[in-house]
């Protein structure tokens, strides 16, 4: 007989007891500036006047706050502890995870300091600049990944439990996700364009946004259902094979999703279709994943009474399930016609975010306290009272918000039997849902009131803390480098056909025993399901040339609008307002001609948008003169009473950087834009001149004088140039390249 050489290790505490504080202390700061930024939609003067504080540039810190910072933290403290135990190894080194625990605290405040600046990507879950892009691939791959996978290959348990297949679907695919929809062109370091433009850029976003939200805040919060609900229920997993068949094809089918976001737009209908396909397919696994978990429970349920670590576990896991089957609801192009743009999604996206990421993370640091502090928890009383305000909370807030979503879309598809719309006045709609509003503000309050309860609970037990924390030292023999495989399991069919019994041998699942021994083998496949799905979506969109057919009347932004672009884009502007008219008849009634895909080739990022608490603003040139859309910036509800729209009026006073204009240009032109040497010389002087005209004709509005250098008019610029190209015919572009020719030969002779 051998004898095993038993080996000694200590678990590392210390990382979870970090993220577990950073989880509450950013989870605080989120839902403070959630109820901030929901107070503005009722009482917009809360700006106070200041730009760092409007609507557009918060919102992005609320979402990233939520997920970056509140559940990322979670995340981690959840993987540190249990795969440490899962693996019977210490984390591979005690300095990845320290610089992991900093990294991502330095990425939360560079995002809380660059997004009320205005430095912004502007895409969804996307929003911070490439500086910050790279910290965080260093920190997810270089700290936290080698680290996670390094304790995978010196662990001293043989099998990967379930738990640990959903983080190596996590960390990897959020990597490669990260990765692709990031890839830009700097401008300087505060600025930069996507490499994709317009239709592709759209593809590519939701590509990411879709599945930042299947990766980032589903696949390791069921991992962290797998390993602390059984703890916490003290009951084995319901069924093994279940969870096989929920992760394999939960990683598979998730990644086909994402252009269900993109129903009647300019992205092409294959391709939103087979959204639609694979989104529906999709809530067979989900709803897997859920009933995996809540028949872990059987002969438990007493316990749910009387714990409430189970209590937020159980509801936790069923707004898992109400929200992934909402999901593949919404993706059905006829429900998704009236919920689009609407506050629906809003709700949809919290019952997820509040009922199955909040609870499941209350859930998971309750369990853990008393652990990690060596120490019991403080109040399971307090525990109780935040349980019921939270449910309360995320009832009170998603109910009212889903009446006003639908309320939108029904007021807004409104036709009179004329055929005339019911409700033309975009505010008319704003105005009737501000009672929902008001109380979209009292369930932040208190669920927020939850969280403070928890934070109290959290500090008092961490005051009752021995002085010196115990550190057990635990024995485990070392894998051996020779091991035996079971037997391969014989079909007991007598009979059937050969492949049959081949067919009932592969059932049996011994096949994924196997892969569960090799880390490396698993995580190969893993990356060949989610590459596989991406590309087969990802290939066809960029290669066939008649996805985005050309408009030969469609030009690149001039210097000066291009420049006002990136004003709007850097004030939020996205989050309030699409550039997407759908081919729908109350919508082009509305608004105009319906969106072309060729329209948006030289718009790097994309602008479209995905909720409209404002109108669409697609077709926005020359519907208005230049002084209106002055005082519609600087006053929005002296021309339209009810706006909830908050003042730009610093746009006003902050002078426009001319300096930065030609690194503008040159990065659009490098990207496709075909603007002639001229331009690329003369961007100054063409963007100056056309600042003037627009001046000048302010002035003769009996506006105010002075303008030409100030940001203000390179945003009208912007909003002028909005959907007029497609009215264009050849004579008209042709004598604005002459007059643009004109211009650059005043300048050079002036020169």
């Amino acid at each position: 007989m051998r004898h095993e050489t038993m080996e000694s290790f200590r678990y590392d505490d210390k990382i979870t007891r970090q993220f577990a504080t950073a989880t509450l202390v950013w989870g605080l700061v989120a839902f403070l500036v959630g109820i901030y930024v929901a107070l503005q939609l009722v009482l917009p003067q809360l700006t106070f006047g200041l730009e760092y504080l409007t609507f557009g540039r918060l919102r992005p810190l609320h979402t990233n706050a939520a997920i970056f910072a509140f559940a990322g933290n979670a995340i981690f403290a959840a993987i540190y502890y249990s795969t440490q135990r899962l693996c019977k190894a210490r984390m591979w080194s005690d300095l990845l995870s320290q610089l992991h625990f900093w990294g991502w605290q330095l990425v939360i405040v560079c995002a809380a300091i660059t997004l009320p600046l205005g430095i912004t990507q502007s895409k969804e879950y996307a929003e911070l600049e490439w500086p910050i892009d790279l910290l965080i691939a260093v920190v997810w791959v270089g700290f936290f990944g080698v680290n996670f996978f390094m304790t995978l290959i010196k662990r001293r348990e043989r099998h990967l439990y379930v738990a640990l297949w959903f983080y190596i679907a996590t960390i990897v695919t959020v990597a490669l996700l990260h990765v692709f929809n990031n890839l830009v062109v700097p401008v300087g370091l505060f600025k930069s364009y996507p490499i994709y433009a317009g239709v592709q850029d759209a593809f590519m976003q939701w590509w990411y946004g879709h599945n930042a939200v299947a990766f980032f805040l589903t696949t390791p919060f069921l991992g962290l259902m797998y390993y602390f609900l059984p703890k916490a229920a003290d009951r084995p997993v319901f069924s093994y094979k279940l969870s096989i068949l929920h992760f394999w094809s939960l990683v598979f089918i998730y990644i086909w999703a994402g252009p269900h976001h993109l129903h009647y737009t300019a992205l092409p209908e294959w391709a939103t279709s087979l959204g639609v396909v694979f989104s529906i397919m999709l809530w067979m696994p989900s709803w897997g994943g859920m009933i995996n978990g809540l028949l872990t429970l059987r002969g438990a349920w007493n316990k749910v009474t009387e714990d409430p670590v189970l209590k937020f576990f159980v509801v936790g896991i069923t707004f898992y399930g109400m929200s992934t089957f909402e999901g593949p609801m919404l993706s059905i192009k006829a429900v998704n016609a009236l919920s689009h743009y609407t506050d629906w999604t809003i709700a949809h996206v919290h019952s997820g975010a509040l009922g199955w990421n909040g609870f499941m993370t209350f859930g998971m640091l309750y369990w853990l306290m008393p652990r990690i502090f060596q120490t019991p928890l403080y109040s399971k009383k307090l525990a109780e009272w935040h349980f019921w305000i939270g449910t309360m909370g995320i009832l009170l807030y998603i109910l009212p918000i889903y009446v006003a979503g639908i309320t939108q879309g029904l007021m807004w598809f409104g036709l009179k039997e004329t055929g005339q719309l019911m409700y033309p006045d975009f505010v008319e709609t704003t105005q009737i849902l501000m009672p929902f509003y008001w109380m979209r503000v009292l369930a932040g309050i208190l669920y927020l009131s939850g969280g403070v309860m928890m934070s109290i609970n959290f500090y008092r037990t961490w005051m009752n803390r021995p002085k010196v924390y115990e550190e057990p030292v635990y024995q485990a023999p070392a894998l051996s480098k020779n091991y035996v495989d079971d037997p391969t399991p014989q079909s007991e069919l007598t009979a059937v056909l050969e492949i049959g019994k081949k067919i009932d041998v592969w059932s049996k699942m011994a096949w994924h025993r196997r892969w569960e021994r090799m880390p490396i083998y698993f995580t190969f496949w893993v990356i060949v399901a989610v590459v596989a799905a991406s590309l087969f979506e990802i290939i066809p969109t960029f290669l066939i040339r008649s996805n985005v057919p050309t408009i030969s009347t469609v030009e690149p932004y001039t210097p000066l609008e291009l420049a006002g672009r990136d004003i709007y884009v850097a004030e939020g502007c996205y989050n309030c307002h699409s550039q997407m008219i759908r081919p729908m008849i109350s919508e082009t009634k509305r608004y105009g001609e319906y969106s072309k895909p060729g329209e948006f080739v030289y718009d790097h990022p994309f602008q479209w948008g995905s909720r409209r608490i404002g109108p669409d603003l697609a077709r926005e040139g020359n519907k208005q003169s230049h002084f209106w859309h002055l005082v519609h910036l600087r006053d929005p509800e002296a021309l339209v009473k009810g706006s909830i729209m908050p003042s730009f009026a610093a746009l006003e006073k902050q002078d426009l950087n001319f300096r930065t204009i030609p690194d503008r240009v040159k990065a659009a032109s490098y990207l496709g834009a075909p603007y002639p040497e001229d331009t690329l010389e003369n961007s100054i002087a063409i963007a100056k001149l056309q600042a003037a005209e627009i001046a000048k004709a302010i002035v003769a509005q009996n506006g105010p004088e002075g303008l030409q250098d100030k940001q203000v008019i390179a945003v009208i610029a912007y909003l002028q140039r909005l959907g007029i190209d497609i009215y264009k015919t050849p004579a008209t572009v042709a004598l604005e390249e002459e007059k643009t020719a004109e211009t650059i030969e005043a300048t050079e002779e002036q020169k």
